[in-house]
């Protein structure tokens, strides 16, 4: 079943966690969705656990800024990250490596 609200995906996201893939890691997600039901979350990755806040971080490690529409194609597979970031639709700022691992990090 395809998700159709952006703070349902965040929601998941802890449920998803994939505590092998981020094992050294120390990261802070910043998402910055954009139009309708969008909103801020952030993502803090530390020491193989994972905490999904809604809001903004002080110092993200990375950004990511989309439209809600993306967001949703994204999860739901209807597109990727490479994708977004290449038409446009996905901005990335801070370390584009750890954009690139979120899917990893959060399988479905």
């Amino acid at each position: 079943m395809a998700l159709r609200n952006v703070k349902e995906t965040f929601d998941d996201m802890p449920k998803l966690f994939n505590a092998d893939a981020v094992k050294g890691m120390n990261v802070v997600y910043q998402f910055k969705i954009t139009g309708e039901g969008g909103g801020n979350w952030n993502v803090v990755i530390q020491e193989g656990t994972c905490k999904v806040q809604e809001g903004e971080a002080d110092n993200p490690t990375v950004t990511l800024t989309m439209n809600s529409e993306t967001w949703l194609a994204m999860v739901n597979k209807q597109t990727n990250g490479m994708q977004a970031f290449m038409t446009g639709k996905l901005k990335v700022n801070g370390n584009v490596i750890l954009a690139q691992k979120i899917p990893e990090i959060f399988p479905s």
